[in-house]
């Protein structure tokens, strides 16, 4: 896919979308999206599942132009949520990591040498920022907390509903399309890394919080709700023999977020997490040795013993053993 032309979609949403039906999730109200289909628009998951607050959220985003901040620990599918929801509404989407690599010119643009009639010419390369700025594209910035200052400030001009962003190498001002949405999805609340997991994050300033209409967390799901996710991805784990065992991966998923909280351990496990042990354990049979390259591989040798009970108290079964086999 490539940002050299615009796409090609009526100025406004032109379909009318039931949200109870759409996204399985209880409410009345309805949204619009698009008819067509673009290359930019994210495939559908059909075993996707819905967390009815964030969902409402994003969609209050799409349909009423609010900048919407998405936050909570990894893995918990912060930016698969917004991608899934624009793949419903067939709103094209482009995700943005705003890793410590990520510099202004990246996302505005550069020089760049190309080829013309025979001579070598310096042109102007839009990036990716300005282009979906004037296209109906919701822009979705990832790790938005662990983004440079320089990057940050660019950012902060198109906060604004109505906020233009000016290229000062170009002597040019971009308005928005009426159709361009934002996002961020951050593993902080602006506060920096206050827990140890999320080296690199930074703070951000209370003007550019200020600026986000809508902030909405998003954290580990209950019990029932995680079985669904996890079930839906890793279709062997709905068997009548495995059921259990995925009770079990998700109370000791659980466990660990506790201990966690408490200060029993430093790392935890997330749904993400959850899904890799599910379908380890389809390829090895076996849940221990899976549990060990899934998860106790990357884990403190002084935590070890304590994640060991946990996988005792779930399973019945010593770390150290070998595990049924299926």
């Amino acid at each position: 896919m490539a940002i050299n032309s615009n796409i090609d979609l009526p100025i406004k949403p032109n379909l009318k979308i039931d949200v109870s039906q759409t996204f399985n999730i209880d409410s009345k109200i309805t949204v619009k999206g698009y008819k067509e289909k673009t290359e930019w628009v994210p495939e559908i998951d059909p075993n996707y599942v819905f967390d009815k607050e964030t969902t409402l959220s994003i969609l209050a985003g799409f349909e009423h132009n609010r900048r919407v901040m998405v936050q909570g620990f990894h893995g918990t599918g912060k930016s698969t949520h917004i991608e899934q929801v624009a793949a419903r509404l067939n709103w094209p989407c482009v995700r943005i990591n705003l890793d410590s690599h990520i510099s202004r010119i990246d996302l505005l643009g550069k020089d760049a040498i190309k080829l013309q009639d025979g001579k070598q010419i310096t042109e102007f390369q839009e990036g990716l920022l300005p282009w979906s700025i004037q296209n109906p594209v919701a822009l979705v910035f990832d790790e938005y907390d662990a983004g440079r200052p320089d990057v940050m400030f660019v950012i902060q001009r198109i906060l604004e509903v109505e906020g233009k962003l000016t290229l000062l190498d170009q002597n040019k001002v971009v308005t928005p399309h009426s159709s361009f949405r934002l996002f961020a999805t951050t593993n902080t609340v602006g506060l920096g890394d206050v827990t140890g997991l999320y080296h690199g994050t930074q703070q951000i300033n209370q003007g550019q919080m200020d600026r986000w209409h809508i902030l909405s967390t998003l954290n580990y799901l209950d019990p029932k709700q995680e079985y669904k996710v996890v079930s839906s991805q890793v279709g062997e784990m709905k068997s009548a023999k495995n059921q259990e065992i995925l009770k079990n991966m998700i109370k000791l998923a659980n466990l660990t977020r506790s201990g966690f909280s408490t200060g029993d351990i430093s790392i935890l496990m997330s749904p993400r997490t959850v899904i890799s042990w599910a379908q380890n354990y389809k390829i090895f049979k076996d849940i221990v040795g899976s549990f060990k390259l899934t998860f106790l591989n990357k884990c403190d040798e002084m935590e070890k013993p304590i994640l060991s009970e946990y996988f005792q108290r779930c399973f019945d079964l010593d770390i150290e053993s070998d595990g049924p086999k299926s």
